[in-house]
């Protein structure tokens, strides 16, 4: 029945009862009814129910598509939700990458008619030098200016001495984005001869609107045509329209393409891992000194520990006293690689998991990893899988990172230990190419429960991590609009494919009879992963290379160490 009839029946239903219509109410000593109230009543209702009805009409697809996804991902058996794979996401196959050039997107304007030179100078480490030399395009673009192929820091605490070249692929970079941005090697020579001034040099504030750039930075591009921006890292917003969002991810996700003799090297790593075990995890430990010192943390080494990580706290003159304790409690401390290893564990990765490390000099060196080696003996890291072939690379701290990077990036799974800049910009591009697993310890709630992990047996610790870590796996309904950091979160970039119910079930019961019906194969590999497993953790001691004892510990008991 339409809404104009329900208002027609009802104000007719409403005009009869009425105490005018028809025969006179009877004279009675009780209060009359008030019929117009009640119609009002009626038909105050009767519109909330329409607007009500209009609206889940107009957006019908969107309720349709939020009750069969809480439908297919909580269970009816009364534990509430189903199970995580911890190796792929399900709900993956759903999204796909979508950061085209838009029809409306105009083309780059020529060398010559543009607004002039940008240079910019980027600062930190590669990821950080990363995120600068992405916004430094978009900037380009917002200016109409030219862009210089970016300068990179040679003055960071790491000291490295590359250059774009070193690292990054120049002719790739310059060709693929040839249609949104004008970018030269360097500023034409007769343009440097005929300017009166040297360029001049500017520093734009953190996170800066494009109208900040087109008020305060064009017009001194304008008059000086050559002009360079210093300390370039995050230095746009996030919070750009979804042209210049998608143009972020196409430099970043496309355009830097790392040079043929890292990605050779990079590749080789993880085919040797891909060889020894179909599926591996990649750990970004980043548990350095560096690290350490500027988090402000305490991890129970006494005054030796005060005093080293205190000295070189003191390279950050800015940097204010902080609480230990407050900083642990807000989540804002690295976990120990133990912890890593037992968050882990507890999650379902067995002991016979294939681990690659990604990490620089790990703070207290071997004796730190130790716990994490026991708990994953199948450790690795570039210098056991690389050898002497990463003899070129050692003087170069960028070139090292960048090859972690692609092993990381190609990981089935990978483990951030921070929200620094690497683990956010690996967590977008993994979302990015396919919402590959991304695990985040949530340090806030572990913290406290690695604090009392003594005091409960290992199902309930279990069962506690597997809690905590929701919310933090890399599912795709974690990239919301407008949460994070872009790097992170690219969600202009990310589209959903049209819903179909019918696809959804059948997804499900593929994945649903997959897990429960092993293939021959399958069913060999896993006899074999426990036969080795059980050859691994045998009766007896182990030792370590230093030829101290190890006490055995429980395979499916890693806190019986």
């Amino acid at each position: 029945m339409g809404v104009a009839k329900l208002w027609r029946y009802n104000f007719v239903f409403c005009f009869w009862l009425s105490p005018s219509y028809g025969a006179a109410a009877p004279s009675s000593s009780r209060r009359p009814i008030r019929w117009t109230a009640i119609c009002g009543f009626m038909l105050f209702a009767l519109g909330l129910i329409s607007l009500f009805t209009g609206h889940v009409a107009s957006n019908l697809e969107w309720y349709s598509q939020r009750l069969v996804k809480r439908a297919w991902f909580y269970k009816l058996d009364g534990s509430h939700r189903a199970s995580i794979d911890i190796w792929k996401s399900r709900y993956s196959s759903f999204y796909y990458r979508c950061s085209e050039r838009g029809p409306h997107f105009s083309s780059a304007e020529r060398e010559r008619s543009s607004n002039g030179y940008l240079l910019i100078a980027t600062s930190g480490g590669l990821n950080q030098q990363r995120t600068g030399i992405t916004d430094a395009v978009v900037v380009a673009r917002i200016l109409n200016a030219t862009l210089v192929v970016p300068e990179l820091d040679h003055h960071s605490f790491w000291k490295d001495g590359s250059d774009f070249s070193n690292i990054f692929d120049v002719g790739w970079f310059t060709s693929y984005l040839a249609k949104d941005v004008a970018i030269v090697k360097r500023v034409p020579e007769k343009v440097m001869t005929s300017m009166e001034k040297p360029p001049y040099t500017m520093r734009v504030p953190r996170k800066s609107e494009p109208g900040y750039y087109l008020e305060q930075v064009l017009p001194v591009l304008l008059r000086r045509r050559v002009l360079q921006l210093t300390k370039f890292d995050y230095r746009l917003s996030s919070d750009l329209d979804e042209e210049l969002q998608k143009l972020r991810c196409r430099v970043n996700y496309h355009a830097l393409r790392f040079t043929k003799p890292i990605r050779n090297l990079g590749l080789k790593l993880v085919l040797r891992m891909q060889m020894m075990e179909k599926r591996f995890i990649a750990v970004h430990l980043r548990f350095e000194p560096d690290m350490l010192a500027f988090s402000g943390c305490y991890y129970g080494g006494g005054d030796k520990e005060r005093y080293e990580l205190g000295e070189i706290r003191k390279r950050w003159a800015t940097l204010p006293e902080l609480s230990p304790d407050e900083e642990r409690t807000r989540g804002k401390c690295p976990l120990t690689p133990h912890e890593v290893g037992l968050m882990l564990r507890a999650l379902g990765f067995k002991n016979d998991t294939y681990l690659y490390v990604a990490s620089g000099e790990i703070y207290g060196g071997e004796k730190t990893l130790q716990p994490l080696r026991e708990l994953f003996p199948n450790f690795y890291t570039k210098e056991m899988l690389a050898g002497e072939e990463l003899q070129p690379f050692l003087p170069y701290s960028s070139r090292l990172a960048a090859i972690d990077y692609i092993v990381c990036d190609e990981s089935d799974v990978f483990v951030t230990n921070n929200n620094g800049n690497m683990a956010k910009i690996l967590a977008g591009r993994r979302r990015y190419m396919g919402h590959k697993r991304t695990i985040r310890p949530n340090a806030k709630r572990l913290s406290a429960l690695f604090m009392a992990r003594d005091k409960m047996d290992w199902a309930t610790f279990s069962r506690k991590v597997k809690s905590c870590q929701r919310g933090f796996m890399g599912e795709p309904e974690e990239m919301r609009p407008g949460r994070g950091e872009f790097h992170e979160f690219p969600s202009s970039c990310i589209c959903k494919k049209p819903f179909n119910f019918s696809n959804v079930i059948s997804k499900e019961n593929k994945y649903q009879f997959s897990r429960r019906i092993p293939t021959v194969l399958e069913s060999r590999y896993s006899s074999n992963l426990e036969q080795k497993s059980s050859r691994k953790f045998r009766k007896g001691s182990l030792k370590d290379r230093h030829g101290s004892v190890i006490e055995e510990i429980d395979p499916d008991n890693p806190l019986s160490d």
